[in-house]
């Protein structure tokens, strides 16, 4: 489907605890960002910037940096764990593939290249104070933001060890685990953890049958 044509359904998911990993989960089970109306759903959903800010001036360009992004933060989140293991003179074999040191590069530049859209609180309809954007997002300043939070998963040690990726069938999802004991298992109970609650009860219904 052509950038920028019209998609629908579409659904988007916001619960892998991080809003860089929000953005990799777009990609599954299909292209979610494949028209400018989820992707203003997609900034509106991750909290970005507040729910009826304007995004009318979002153009294609917007759609080709985000999946650009995108695809920065799935070749770093992969590779956080520095799995290249040193050999016996402490000096570690395979190293980094250059696209890793591309995708850092990328997202260290994305951080830097603008301040966050910023906030005001105004007085909303009901009298109490509601937040709002000082003047319309730029598509650089909303890519900061997402990039700012790459980096600050993965420099916090704490954060980058409860990275998991969801072990229902054929679903690549990667999400944050901060469950109690670190024993999440899916990215959703209700879809990839019922999924394999369903299958498990079949499995021993066939047995039983047999």
């Amino acid at each position: 489907m052509a950038l920028g044509t019209a998609t629908a359904p579409y659904e988007l998911r916001f619960d892998a605890g991080r809003i860089c990993l929000d953005l990799l989960a777009t990609t599954h089970p299909g292209e979610r960002l494949d028209a400018l109306e989820p992707l203003r759903a997609w900034i509106t959903g991750s909290g970005l910037v507040p729910p009826g800010t304007p995004l009318t001036h979002a153009d294609t360009g917007w759609l080709v940096a985000f999946r650009e992004l995108r695809e920065y933060v799935e070749q770093l989140v992969r590779e956080r764990d520095g799995s290249r293991k040193s050999g016996h003179n402490g000096v570690r074999n395979n190293p980094r593939p250059r696209s890793y040191d591309l995708a850092l590069a990328g997202v260290n530049d994305l951080a830097r290249a603008a301040a966050p859209p910023a906030p005001r609180a105004v007085p909303g309809a009901d009298g109490f104070l509601v937040r709002e954007l000082a003047g319309p997002p730029e598509c650089a300043a909303l890519l900061a933001a997402v990039a700012r939070d790459t980096v600050e998963l993965l420099t916090d040690p704490v954060a980058r060890a409860a990275v998991r990726e969801c072990e229902g069938d054929n679903c690549p999802i990667v999400y944050l685990d901060t469950s109690r004991g670190r024993r999440r298992r899916w990215c959703s109970s209700e879809i990839c953890g019922n999924r394999e609650r369903v299958a498990r009860h079949r499995r021993r219904a066939a047995l039983a049958q047999a």
